[in-house]
């Protein structure tokens, strides 16, 4: 029988109830993920695409959007119009704003990590009947909402807060230190609130070490800096990456604690979009402002996931 007569030779019942099936179980496949793209669809993506609509509309005078296009929004970001001759000049008031959050938001994912990876270690090296304490521990403070707990922090660090009334009754200082409405009060207040998302998911990293690895390496003469650097830092890499996003994108977006313990005066991202859909009633700029820094963090994770992960595959 020739290549030609095979080809067109009809399908055998076998090859056809297989593929029967095939199409059955596809069919199948996408009415059960259906439910969960409708949810994706209506709770992420079209409050997306409403935000950037949005943006490209007018401000209303007395907040809400008209339904005119216009770029203004994104041109107000870095420019400011002036009133008599209509000419644009540069204002980095917004861009200030951006770059003070960036670093606000470095620092705290930074220090979280130095303070969060030895508190992870040790209670990954617990026995494992103290371990679920541990985490109990560390999860005290998602029993209460993030005001409370904020300005449980404003109350300790007050001119007449705790801090202060101990140094002055241990005869330390003679005048309170002004540490509230302060940039510390509010580097302190993201430490405090974001502190548990670093230490949660290098704590799952650390758990699932093979310790073993570790005794090797002194077997083998390592100090304890090459045993840090070389086999456990490595090896509990996937746990920084999650605890470091965990930390930086929350605490970039930061409303509550640097309202509260910054007073207002020192603004971050989420301050400076809330001002807009508040008493700024510019909702294009707040839609604006709110894509341009999501599009910024999407950048920068995309290199700093891109870079990382490199660095596990060959590491």
């Amino acid at each position: 029988m020739t290549t030609a007569a095979l080809s067109s030779a009809p399908p055998s019942k076998a090859a056809l109830f297989e593929a029967k099936a095939v199409k059955t179980s596809a069919r199948r496949n996408r009415l059960l993920s259906l439910p969960a793209l409708i949810i994706i669809g209506i709770f992420g993506v079209l409050p997306l695409i409403i935000i950037c609509v949005y943006s490209f509309l007018v401000a209303a005078p007395y907040g809400g959007v008209q339904w005119q296009f216009s770029t203004d929004a994104y041109l107000n970001f870095l420019f400011q119009r002036d009133i008599f001759d209509d000419t644009l000049q540069f204002t980095p008031d917004f861009l200030i704003i951006y770059l003070r959050s960036f670093l606000f938001a470095a620092v705290t994912t930074v220090i979280c990590l130095l303070l969060g990876f030895p508190t992870a270690y040790f209670m990954a090296t617990r026995p494992p009947a103290q371990r679920n304490w541990w985490v109990l521990l560390i999860t005290i403070p998602f029993w209460s909402n993030l005001l409370v707990r904020t300005l449980a922090i404003m109350f300790i660090i007050r001119d007449e807060g705790l801090i202060n009334n101990a140094l002055i009754g241990l005869g330390v200082i003679d005048k309170p230190i002004t540490m509230l409405y302060t940039n510390f009060a509010i580097q302190l207040g993201l430490l405090y609130a974001f502190l548990p998302f670093m230490v949660l998911p290098l704590y799952s990293s650390l758990e699932k070490l093979d310790f073993r690895l570790i005794e090797a390496a002194y077997d083998l003469y390592a100090t304890r800096r090459q045993v840090l650097w070389r086999v456990i830092i490595p090896l509990s890499k996937p746990g920084i990456i999650a605890g470091c996003l965990l930390v930086f994108i929350p605490a970039l977006g930061a409303y509550v604690t640097p309202l509260i313990l910054g007073g207002g005066i020192h603004l971050m991202i989420g301050d400076l979009i809330a001002q807009q859909f508040g008493s700024g009633r510019n909702w294009p700029l707040g839609c604006a402002q709110a894509l341009i820094l999501m599009a910024a963090v999407l950048v920068a994770l995309y290199f700093y996931v891109r870079n990382t992960s490199g660095k596990v595959q060959h590491g």
